[in-house]
């Protein structure tokens, strides 16, 4: 209940307004059965503008920092967060990963949404980082599709009580047709095709967004200075 009020008729429409949000691609969405969004990732408010354009629940895994905004906006997006159904987790522990991947598989096991962001971080300097393993992992098991998801303008949106600043933005959210999976059917549990599966992902969200490319992880010292910074927040 919570989920649906805050989606369309609480912060909702708030959302909508502050981030210019708009939606391409829609059609590319199934209508019904289990899926997985696979999506870039610049900025804390990507999984608003991304739930808001799917009419149906999505589930997401988050940081547990996403959840200590400072300001008026970031507890404001903290609760919409949580409200729009995020699974908090702490990157930092192994084993705390593992109740995230439990949950996805719950969720799609159950015909369900997940969205994953497959850099597991927001971009330091606006480039698209390769992607981990994880949304292959879930994906061929399970037998659902992956959509491509490019999100663009997020980046220099600035929330009420930032240091630089509130600024509305100019947000595009594109949903890219489901990846075939097909050549990868019976290779499940081979590594080698979580990595091939996870590349084309990646190559179709910058076929999206145009986004420059880097052909490796951000490093923990990049993400450090991003947040020192306040890019992208």
């Amino acid at each position: 209940m919570f989920y649906w009020f805050f989606k369309f008729v609480g912060l909702g429409p708030i959302a909508w307004w502050y981030l210019g949000l708009r939606w391409r691609g829609r059609e590319h969405l199934p209508r019904s059965g289990p899926f997985i969004l696979a999506a870039n990732h610049i900025a804390f408010v990507d999984p608003v503008g991304i739930s808001m354009g799917v009419p149906r629940k999505v589930i997401f895994v988050a940081k547990t920092k996403y959840y200590s905004g400072r300001g008026i906006g970031g507890r404001a997006l903290a609760w919409f967060l949580k409200a729009i159904g995020q699974v908090p987790i702490d990157p930092a522990s192994a084993t705390a990963a593992n109740p995230a991947m439990e949950t996805s598989r719950r969720v799609l096991a159950e015909g369900g949404v997940v969205a994953i962001f497959p850099e597991g971080t927001r971009s330091p300097d606006g480039r698209l980082y390769r992607g981990r393993t994880g949304v292959a992992r879930l994906a061929l098991p399970a037998g659902v599709p992956i959509v491509p998801v490019g999100v663009t303008g997020t980046r220099e949106v600035r929330l009420p009580g930032s240091r630089s600043g509130a600024r509305r933005g100019r947000v595009t959210i594109t949903y890219g047709p489901p990846v075939d999976l097909t050549p990868w059917r019976g290779r499940e549990e081979d590594p080698q095709a979580w990595r091939e599966v996870t590349d084309l992902v990646m190559d179709r969200i910058a076929e999206i967004t145009g986004q420059d490319r880097a052909d490796r992880y951000s490093t923990s010292q990049e993400q450090a200075q991003r947040d020192i910074d306040g890019v992208a927040g």
